[in-house]
């Protein structure tokens, strides 16, 4: 994995999240410049999947491929149901749901960083 990507995108969906929490704190429901933020972060993470594919066509081998495409294909859904539940009922606790939401990208790209590099368990 390229760790200066895994950093953009960690730090972009952390970004998004404190946003999400002080719109939540002065109990704000998502608006538009929120979800664009959160289609940033996104498309940081639909790229992050294409690098991987890319790395294992031209040879990388992570530590254990079934978790490693595992984690790939589960970052990308982490959002767009984040999204699909907050919108669904627009309100304080969405705009929490999606803090969370961008909360779990960090973890995701990290677990993605360890498995790349030979961490399995």
């Amino acid at each position: 994995m390229n760790s200066g990507f895994a950093v953009v995108v960690a730090v972009a969906s952390l970004v998004v999240a404190a946003w999400a929490f002080v719109l939540a704190a002065r109990n704000r429901e998502p608006q538009r410049a929120l979800l664009a933020g959160l289609a940033v972060v996104e498309l940081l993470v639909v790229a992050q999947l294409v690098l991987g594919i890319v790395l294992l066509i031209g040879g990388g081998r992570p530590g254990n491929l079934v978790t490693y495409l595992a984690y790939l294909i589960g970052a990308l859904v982490i959002i767009p149901a984040g999204a699909a539940w907050a919108l669904a009922e627009r309100s304080r606790s969405s705009t929490v749901i999606l803090g969370v939401a961008c909360l779990a990208i960090p973890v995701m790209v990290l677990r993605l960083h360890q498995i790349w590099g030979g961490a399995s368990a």
